[in-house]
């Protein structure tokens, strides 16, 4: 593979940032985020390397969920600008190299949604079948509720006809009917739409759910295979747009995922978070030992060359652990939120990274830059880059939904309105906007954004990182991750100490011969030529601005860690001409 054709499947080493318009920068002054503020931070982002933004919902809402209450899928909330301002984002967005997705609430609207709003008024009503109904009274749901002490049951029954509706989280997000072709329609009409307008795709929140054929009689769910719509989806997505992406929320063990991707043909959704690598990855910052996250790296499954993971270490919701044990869930939240109220439905946490690690900058780096070293494509939420913390005094989710910090003026440069009228609160006290800012942090080279937009550069210029095949390095101390990302002839070694104790290991690249680059896709031919080569010469060129190792002839080496240290290397041999 030529480097050229990198481009050709931009999100397998894309920079994806995730922002809501409502909470990153009042453009107006109304004390709302919109799309006339996020138009003037645009190039913020563009300084920082983000290739993609993704925008959290911004469609007509009574906003009882953030956003994931939708009321129409074809408009822009009045509070956050129209759909012109829209345009005009995604066009400046596009003219400083960013591509813009967007998400895409697929399982449910709100229930004040004219379908819905139509559909429970009788039970012959044309829009009653876009939802989930059934007759008679419905078991004890409460062990599926997706969030617990919200809701007792996922079905609700409606005083209009004396029926249930399905909703897998709040009752008042009734879910939609994925069997009726009309819904169907719908959903490609609308995703077409946006895609005309400029989207270059869509991350589909709660994808299982809505593929799930709970409430549909037996019979009628057998004859039908939910992911055969999944696939006629990135079809049309395809045909309407041939370098759009969908980026799915499928949080569910690797097996489950592979079907997701469509299996051996890739043909479903392009790109999963990686839940299980996250989950275990703070199992392993608990413990102090790599070996978690080693294992769950190696339990992936192969993909399509033309599919990818997103790495992540916070997003948007609570940071859940719900894939490790009961034992192992209770040791992270023993070590990074031991206040009940820093935990949420039993199986998360509501904090952010910096707070979480006590504000120690060589843990926090060493946690970014594993982040961009593993394979796949990195996603920031925002506000990570300039270590921002959460609120606790807000409710739920929302602590890690403050407004973004620019500076250190009232209301961290967010809004020029009065603090009562902000759509939420800044954070208080040592990583509030007073101490925490955007502004202060572009300007020192020593900050966390420098560092952050460091990364970015280099894992631009790496591209073993998201095309290659990843392997582990066998080494001795359980306290460090070694691996390596193999593409095109050329690799990349990175070492992370998840240890508070400085460590050194000594490992070996093995032969000097040919690997699969990415996902079971063999090397180019004249990778070949490598075969049977000694390292003599050979050294690992320090890609974070270390001093280089030198590689014996069988290809070992050692290398020093801080506590808490990283180092990225490239492996160079005499005359192979690199990126600089």
């Amino acid at each position: 593979m030529r480097i050229a054709e990198t481009s050709d499947l931009w999100w397998k080493n894309a920079v994806i940032y995730c922002l809501d318009p409502e909470t990153f920068f009042d453009g107006d002054g109304d004390g709302t985020g919109d799309f006339g503020g996020l138009i003037q931070r645009v190039d913020y982002l563009a300084a920082l390397g983000v290739t993609c933004i993704w925008l959290m919902p911004f469609y007509p809402s009574p906003d009882r969920d953030d956003g994931y209450d939708v009321t129409d899928m074809y408009g822009v909330d009045p509070r956050l600008g129209s759909l012109g301002d829209l345009v005009e984002f995604i066009r400046t967005a596009n003219d400083r190299g960013i591509r813009v997705i967007a998400d895409f609430v697929i399982n449910h609207t709100s229930d004040r949604h004219p379908w819905f709003v139509q559909a429970r008024k009788s039970v012959d009503n044309p829009y009653r079948d876009y939802y989930v109904w059934r007759k008679d009274t419905p078991p004890n749901t409460s062990d599926q509720v997706v969030f617990p002490g919200e809701e007792t049951s996922i079905w609700t029954q409606d005083k209009a006809t004396g029926e249930w509706y399905l909703h897998m989280f709040a009752k008042h997000q009734p879910d939609l009917n994925v069997m009726n072709a009309k819904v169907r329609d719908e959903i490609a009409k609308s995703m077409g739409f946006w895609l005309q307008l400029g989207l270059d795709g869509f991350r589909l929140d709660a994808v299982p759910f809505f593929l799930e054929l709970l409430g549909e009689p037996k019979d009628e769910a057998a004859k039908i295979d939910p992911h055969r719509y999944l696939s006629a989806l990135r079809s049309f997505l395809n045909r309407r747009h041939g370098r759009a992406v969908l980026l799915g929320e499928v949080n569910l063990p690797y097996k489950e995922q592979l079907k997701y991707f469509g299996g051996p043909a890739g043909n479903e959704l392009n790109m999963q978070f990686d839940f299980l690598s996250m989950q275990n990855m703070y199992l392993s910052l608990a413990r102090q030992d790599a070996r978690p996250l080693a294992r769950t790296l190696s339990s992936r499954p192969k993909i399509n060359p033309d599919n990818q993971w997103a790495m992540f270490v916070r997003n948007h919701d609570e940071l859940t652990l719900d894939k490790l044990s009961d034992a192992e869930r209770e040791e992270v939240f023993a070590a990074f939120g031991p206040d009940p109220d820093m935990q949420m439905y039993g199986r998360g946490l509501r904090r952010r990274l910096p707070t979480m690690l006590g504000g120690d900058p060589a843990r926090i780096r060493m946690v970014y830059s594993l982040m961009f070293s593993l394979p796949g494509t990195p996603v920031l939420f925002y506000g990570e880059e300039i270590g921002m913390g959460e609120d606790l005094r807000a409710k739920g989710r929302s602590a890690v939904r403050s407004p973004m910090q620019w500076d250190h003026t009232g209301n961290g440069g967010f809004s020029t309105a009065p603090p009562g009228d902000l759509v939420a609160q800044p954070v208080d006290g040592p990583f509030g906007p007073a101490h925490i800012n955007a502004a202060a942090a572009k300007r020192d080279p020593d900050s966390l954004w420098n560092f952050i937009a460091t990364l970015i550069q280099r894992y631009r210029e790496c591209p073993e990182l998201g095309w290659g095949r990843f392997d582990l390095i066998k080494q001795a101390a359980p306290a460090v991750l070694l691996h390596r990302c193999t593409w095109d002839g050329s690799t990349v070694v990175a070492a992370h100490n998840f240890g508070a104790e400085p460590a050194s290991v000594t490992a070996a690249l093995g032969a000097a011969s040919p690997q699969e680059d990415e996902e079971g896709a063999p090397g180019r031919p004249d990778a070949k030529a490598s075969a049977g080569r000694s390292y003599a010469g050979a050294v690992l060129r320090d890609l974070l601005g270390g001093e280089e190792i030198p590689l014996s002839d069988d290809g070992t080496f050692e290398v020093p860690l801080d506590r808490y240290g990283y180092r990225w290397f490239r492996v160079e041999r005499p005359g192979e001409r690199h990126l600089p």
